[in-house]
C-alpha cells in the first residue's frame, strides 16, 4: 500500500485529489493538511510514503519545507503540485529534493502515474522538464542572474515583476511588508538592478511571468 499525504491550502483541491486516489488500488490517503505546520505534524505521526505538496502554501511555500520534511522522514517521496508552468519552478523543485513536479492542469491519470513512479524510487519527469534539464546542463557555466536567487527571492521577484505592491506580496506570502522589502533589497543587489522598473523589465524580457 502506498500511503499518501495531501498538502494544499484549498479544500476543493484536497478533496478532489482524495476522491481521485480513492478509486485506485494500492493507494491510500492517510492525511490532508492545509499549511506547513499541519503537514510537518502529519509527516511525523502518519509517516506517508508519498506527499503531494502544493508549491504555494501560505507563510512558507512548498519548496521551503522540503528540507524540514526530509529531516522528519528522509525517505519520503515528494511530488510538487503547482499552478505554475513547469519552466517556472520544476528545476528548483527537483534541486530542493522533490521526486516529481505536476501542474494542476494535468490529467488525473498523470497524478496516479507519478505516485506509482516515485514510490518505487523513480523520478516523474515530463518531456518539458527533461528538455529544461538538458538546457541547464548545457548552460551550467552561463547562469542567468535570477538563478542565483533563493526560492523565496525568486518568488518575490516574479511578483514584483508582475506589478504587485509590497503590501500585496506580503499578504500573498503571509509575511510582513518589511520582510518583503528586505527580499527586494537582496534581489536588487544580487541582480545588479536599481529599482522595481528594472525588475519588471527583467522579468518580462526573460519570460518569467
Amino acid at each position: 500500500m502506498i500511503n499518501i499525504l495531501i498538502v494544499d491550502d484549498h479544500a476543493i483541491v484536497r478533496e478532489g485529489l482524495k476522491t481521485i486516489l480513492k478509486l485506485e488500488t494500492g493507494i491510500a490517503v492517510v492525511g490532508m493538511a492545509k499549511n506547513a505546520a499541519e503537514a510537518l505534524k502529519l509527516v511525523s505521526s502518519n509517516k506517508p510514503d508519498v506527499i503531494i505538496l502544493d508549491i504555494s502554501l501560505p507563510g512558507r511555500n512548498g519548496l521551503e519545507i522540503i528540507k524540514d520534511v526530509k529531516k522528519i522522514q528522509p525517505h519520503v517521496k515528494i511530488i510538487m503540485l503547482s499552478i505554475y508552468p513547469e519552466d517556472r519552478f520544476a528545476i528548483r523543485a527537483f534541486k530542493a529534493g522533490a521526486s516529481g513536479y505536476l501542474t494542476k492542469e494535468m490529467a488525473p491519470e498523470m497524478i496516479v502515474e507519478a505516485i506509482r513512479k516515485v514510490s518505487t524510487g523513480g523520478k516523474y519527469i515530463t518531456p518539458a522538464i527533461a528538455e529544461k534539464l538538458a538546457d541547464e546542463l548545457n548552460e551550467l557555466n552561463d547562469k542567468s542572474p535570477h538563478e542565483r536567487l533563493s526560492d523565496r527571492e525568486f518568488d518575490v521577484m516574479c511578483m514584483v515583476g508582475s506589478g504587485k505592491s509590497l503590501i500585496e506580496i506580503a499578504e500573498k506570502l503571509g509575511i510582513s511588508d518589511r520582510t518583503v522589502s528586505t527580499y527586494r533589497t537582496r534581489i536588487l543587489k544580487k541582480m545588479n538592478l536599481k529599482n522595481n522598473s528594472e525588475i519588471i523589465h527583467y522579468v518580462i524580457d526573460n519570460g518569467l511571468i
